[in-house]
C-alpha cells in the first residue's frame, strides 16, 4: 500500500463528521480519543486537537501534522477495513511524536480487531 494520505482519505462535511460522533464507537488511547464507525466507502479521518486547550494556532497545528502523519505511516494496519474515524487529542502537554505514534497503533489495532 501506498503511504500517502490524499484528500479522499479526509473527513469532511458537517453531516457525516455529526453522524460519526452520534453513532460512532468510542475508546481512549492516551493521548487521544478514538470515534470510529465502519463504512462501505473509503476510510476517512478527521484529526483535531482543541482550542479549549491550545490557545496558539502554532501548537495545534503541530498536534494535527504529527497525527496525520503517524495515521500515514501506519494506514496498512487497517487493512481491507473501510471506516471513518476521528482521532481527538485529549493530553493538555503536547507529546513527542513516539507517544502519538504508538497510541494511533493501538487504536488502528483496536478497530481491526473489532
Amino acid at each position: 500500500m501506498v503511504n500517502t494520505f490524499p484528500k479522499e482519505n479526509k473527513l469532511c462535511g458537517q453531516l457525516r463528521i455529526t453522524q460519526l460522533y452520534k453513532d460512532g464507537k468510542r475508546f481512549t488511547a492516551w493521548p487521544l480519543r478514538v470515534t470510529y464507525q465502519e463504512t462501505e466507502e473509503n476510510t476517512q479521518i478527521l484529526v483535531w486537537a482543541p482550542k479549549s486547550l491550545f490557545k496558539r494556532a502554532v501548537k495545534r497545528n503541530y498536534l494535527r501534522r504529527l497525527m496525520r502523519e503517524a495515521y500515514r505511516l501506519h494506514q496498512d494496519m487497517l487493512g481491507d477495513k473501510h471506516c471513518l474515524i476521528a482521532f481527538n487529542y485529549m493530553d493538555k502537554d503536547v507529546q513527542p511524536f513516539a507517544v502519538i505514534e504508538k497510541a494511533i497503533c493501538k487504536a488502528l489495532k483496536k478497530i481491526t480487531e473489532n
